[in-house]
């Protein structure tokens, strides 16, 4: 017999409403695509299980899936970027959850066992927790889901190991790769709400101050181009060569981690891997040095080693702990390592995960519509579904493009003109 929801209020349910409604008034994609779902009901019969940072936006994705006939429970992909009240209002309207904030590994742990207790046939995942999970303690369950969708980088390099292995026993359609997902969301969602999270903790200015951005993806380019434009010296940190290259060409000086310690004020990692900021890096750190992830776990900056070398570790403020080393000098640490942007913020703007939570609504529909012929593995984004997202962004700004004319596309199609 399933568990009732475990959520910490429901009489939060009204403070999340308004949050709801405020949301979906920016997200014209999202409420085209759950007009067409409520029409069609693609998800009928369903359950689905959505495994995200649980506040508006994500909320309202919750919904439009529901629009479509499935049965959906909500699970937190990060302890900290849950929104208790947002949580209630969804447990209110019908969709079951299993999340507060604040949630302990033991109970973050429980309540994604308690999701997939639910025997889901769909699943969006954020950082692969959730389907890790279903092919190690759950794979008895494995038959009846259809597939997933990912919706990180950090989820996208465990699931191709998990592929390369042959472990991976479902589809999973790579979201997080799609055009209309990296090029604005990684970048200019990321670049805006890391700053916006990093500025309101530490009411600081970031003007004249040097800014070290560990890793130079799509993730890192918007945190380094909105350094720049708030008016910060820029140094990029990087392992891959070619990325190197064009941060340079960028504008931003590169350089080892090792050197650029001793020079950041404001250090932000991307790059989804662990201890790329340690102990050798701490040891050189100036006094009142700010350290803050943006990558989906909280393991890039060395919380271990932050603790071996302080003397003293406190809360000064809301998600702000101090460490003080050995010699007096102070390192604040953000939102406990974890997402920032989401830890100690308000995640994405509501415009740019619109077009996001679009690629994820039609990726779960493609899943359910071709269940039959899809084979386990990772999958791109099919291209209709890029191209049909950008269109709806177009249409919603009242903007057009040109198209090709008949003599244009011959040209493109024709090798011996």
């Amino acid at each position: 017999m399933l568990k009732e929801s475990q959520i910490r209020d429901i009489n939060l349910a009204p403070k999340g409403e308004q949050k709801l409604s405020w949301v979906q008034k920016f997200m014209p994609i999202l409420n085209q695509i759950k007009d067409k779902f409520s029409a069609e009901q693609p998800f009928a019969g369903k359950k689905v299980v959505i495994c995200l940072h649980l506040e508006a936006k994500t909320g309202y994705l919750a919904q439009v899936i529901k629009a479509g006939g499935a049965e959906v429970t909500v699970v937190a992909s990060n302890p900290l970027s849950t929104q208790d009240d947002v949580v209630a209002a969804l447990v209110q309207n019908g969709i079951r959850a299993y999340a507060w904030h604040g949630a302990t590994d033991a109970e973050y742990h429980q309540h994604l066992k308690l999701a997939l207790e639910t025997e889901p046939n769909l699943i969006i995942d954020d950082g692969g927790d959730l389907v890790s999970l279903l092919h190690g303690e759950y794979q008895h369950l494995i038959p009846a889901v259809t597939g997933s969708c990912e919706e990180t980088t950090t989820g996208l390099i465990r699931l191709r190991s998990m592929e390369k292995t042959g472990v991976l026993k479902i589809p999973v359609v790579a979201v997080n790769d799609a055009y209309m997902k990296y090029l604005f969301d990684n970048r200019y969602g990321t670049g805006q709400s890391v700053w916006d999270a990093i500025t309101n903790t530490t009411n600081l200015v970031v003007a004249g101050k040097n800014v070290v951005v560990v890793g130079y993806g799509w993730c890192g380019k918007g945190v380094a181009l909105r350094a720049k434009g708030l008016g910060a010296r820029v140094i990029v940190t990087e392992i891959d060569p070619i990325k190197a290259n064009e941060a340079i060409l960028d504008g931003f000086e590169v350089l080892p981690m090792q050197k650029a310690a001793a020079l950041g004020d404001f250090f932000i990692t991307v790059t989804g891997n662990k201890a790329v900021i340690r102990k050798e890096h701490f040891s050189v750190m100036a006094d009142g040095a700010i350290l803050a992830n943006a990558g989906h776990f909280d393991v890039e900056i060395s919380k271990p080693d932050l603790k071996e070398l302080a003397v003293s570790v406190r809360t000064v403020k809301p998600n702000v702990e101090e460490f003080v080393l050995q010699d007096g000098r102070k390192l604040f640490l953000l939102a406990e390592g974890r997402l920032v942007n989401l830890a100690s913020g308000n995640g994405h703007p509501v415009e740019i995960m619109d077009l996001s939570f679009g690629i994820q609504a039609l990726s779960l529909a493609y899943l359910e519509k071709n269940r039959e012929q899809l084979r386990p593995g990772v999958i791109p984004v099919p291209t209709e579904i890029d191209q049909g997202v950008a269109r709806l962004r177009l249409e919603a700004l009242g903007r057009q493009i040109d198209e090709l004319t008949p003599e244009q596309k011959q040209y493109l199609n024709d090798w011996a003109m």
